[in-house]
């Protein structure tokens, strides 16, 4: 596929994200998508086939960002401590943000039936973020930017906690201070 395919391809992702924020996934059709890119159903279905495969997609993608995001900086020698703001700050940000969740769909999603006919993805996505976290606190200690944390167990507390706020997030007011206090407790752990 030329570049062309690829930048519509990541212009359907881009508006159907949008769309499985507001409906979650069970409720979205390939229709709603076609109206959203204002495509043609013959053009939308010259790039994907289903809901499934523009949703998983859009998985991977917020997967590979925060994986290429971290190695990056990593690689570039950026301090640890500088790295951990910047993503709890993001993190914050979006634990609060109740439209740009695509919780409801993730949840809907991985608990039907037909996502456990293959691999279960989501619990591959989840070893996908306990690696790229453990590279940079693992990085962080090394460097004696943090503490001597165990990081799996600071990676499932922060994950966990960030997961289910986003999901609550669509179901009920999540009060600012929620977040904070999350991000500040996951501060406390890592830095001296």
């Amino acid at each position: 596929m030329g570049k062309k395919g690829e930048k519509t391809k990541c212009n359907i992702r881009e508006a159907a994200k949008t769309v499985f924020s507001s409906k979650g996934f069970k409720d979205v059709t390939m229709k709603d998508i076609c109206e959203a890119t204002g495509l043609s159903r013959g053009g939308l279905y010259l790039h994907y086939g289903s809901t499934q495969q523009i949703f998983l997609e859009i998985i991977d993608d917020m997967m590979r960002f925060q994986g290429d995001e971290f190695s990056k900086k990593i690689e570039q020698g950026l301090p640890a401590s500088s790295i951990l703001e910047q993503v709890l700050e993001r993190y914050k940000d979006e634990m609060i943000d109740c439209e740009g969740s695509l919780g409801t769909a993730i949840y809907e999603y991985f608990s039907s039936p037909q996502s456990y006919e293959k691999d279960n993805i989501l619990l591959i996505q989840y070893h996908k973020t306990l690696s790229m976290w453990k590279k940079l606190l693992e990085y962080g200690i090394e460097r004696k930017e943090f503490n001597d944390v165990d990081p799996e167990a600071v990676i499932d507390t922060l994950v966990f906690a960030y997961q289910g706020v986003r999901l609550y997030s669509n179901l009920m007011p999540i009060d600012q201070k929620i977040p904070e206090h999350i991000i500040s407790q996951i501060k406390k752990l890592l830095l001296p």
